[in-house]
């Protein structure tokens, strides 16, 4: 067991074959299927880590209500990720998908690893759930 870092992500990343760069703000984020998933680390002591898939889908604001049906349909039948709505200032609207995890006591690589490709993985398959929505959309 060893503290979380972020050597040890972009290594799991590595060995995974995983493409990533890390942003501006030292943020290791990458592309999956089209879909924008970081990878933070959090908590006070960077001991938790955050694998957020924004899915690549945007909608509109008079879609809010249907999308918070959505996501809580999907998280009362799914375990990962958890997903929500993010309504952004210039009034699009995103589903995000996020998996958690505390490694206060350290982590294993091999546990990193699971963790980072659940989050990858059920990160694409809520952005394919996601798709269905756009193109079921009603027309005006």
């Amino acid at each position: 067991m060893q503290p979380l870092t972020h050597e040890m992500i972009t290594a799991a990343l590595d060995a995974r074959g995983f493409s990533y760069f890390i942003d501006a703000d030292g943020d290791i984020a990458g592309n999956f299927q089209g879909n924008l998933v970081y990878f933070f680390r959090l908590g006070e002591h960077h001991e938790m880590l955050q694998v957020r898939a924004m899915v690549q889908h945007v909608f509109g604001i008079e879609d809010v209500l249907r999308l918070y049906e959505f996501c809580n349909a999907w998280n009362h039948d799914r375990l990962w990720p958890k997903a929500y709505v993010h309504v952004n200032d210039d009034g699009t609207v995103n589903v995000i998908g996020e998996v958690m995890a505390d490694w206060e006591r350290g982590v294993t690589f091999e546990q990193l690893d699971q963790v980072l490709i659940c989050g990858v993985a059920t990160g694409c398959q809520l952005a394919d759930a996601v798709a269905e929505l756009r193109e079921d959309r009603p027309t005006s």
